[in-house]
């Protein structure tokens, strides 16, 4: 879907002589893009997509060397990746970018308080809050319309796979996806227990 809105977008500027035709920012300094991109590596990698599907989605995220966190990340697959010098989104990535380059034995607690810190540290005021942050919100964006589109920071779980972090940690925490690495499961998530009807359902129904 992202190649065609790339060529839909090149006919209509082409047609109507404009320089860009969309407000999506294909650009990793906007968070929403990183974010986006990051999402998409990390389940490329995760669920190890064959080459063909890999190689056109480096080409659709562009220019290596902007971020050094998303260019390490998919160097694990892109052995010849440029690396670059600078981090373009300190918050929460840093505490990302710290877990993998500290010893081996501190790797799997900095990595748990990334997943702890991830969801907090992505809000942001106005134009610059990720689309999806709301979602799922009692106030803002109430379950019942249907909105909740779910709080999974995939980052974690590629950074596990791509630098052998042990993620015993992160197992069970809400925003983590331990079972992206374990497709066989059994599950890494607490099951929830049905409640069971009171007095009154029972007697009257819903």
């Amino acid at each position: 879907m992202w190649e065609l809105s790339n060529r839909l977008a090149e006919a209509v500027c082409k047609e109507h002589n404009l320089n860009t035709c969309r407000d999506w920012i294909f650009e990793l300094s906007n968070l929403n893009h990183y974010n986006w991109c990051f999402w998409l590596v990390g389940l490329a990698l995760t669920l190890e997509i064959p080459d063909e599907q890999w190689n056109r989605l480096v080409t659709l995220i562009g220019t290596a060397g902007q971020d050094e966190l998303l260019d390490r990340v998919m160097a694990a697959r892109q052995k010849d990746r440029t690396i670059g010098t600078q981090l373009l989104h300190r918050k929460p990535y840093a505490r990302l970018l710290k877990s993998i380059e500290a010893l081996p034995e501190h790797r799997p607690q900095l990595l748990r308080e990334f997943v702890d810190n991830w969801y907090s540290e992505l809000a942001r005021k106005g134009k610059d809050e990720v689309w999806w942050y709301d979602y799922g919100d009692p106030v803002k964006n109430p379950l019942d319309r249907g909105s909740y589109f779910g709080r999974w920071c995939v980052e974690a779980a590629v950074a596990a796979k791509a630098f052998d972090i042990d993620d015993t940690l992160c197992l069970g925490h809400e925003h983590y996806p331990g079972d992206l690495l374990r497709p066989n499961g059994p599950s890494t998530h607490i099951s929830r227990v049905t409640p069971k009807p009171g007095f009154f359902k029972i007697l009257f129904g819903d």
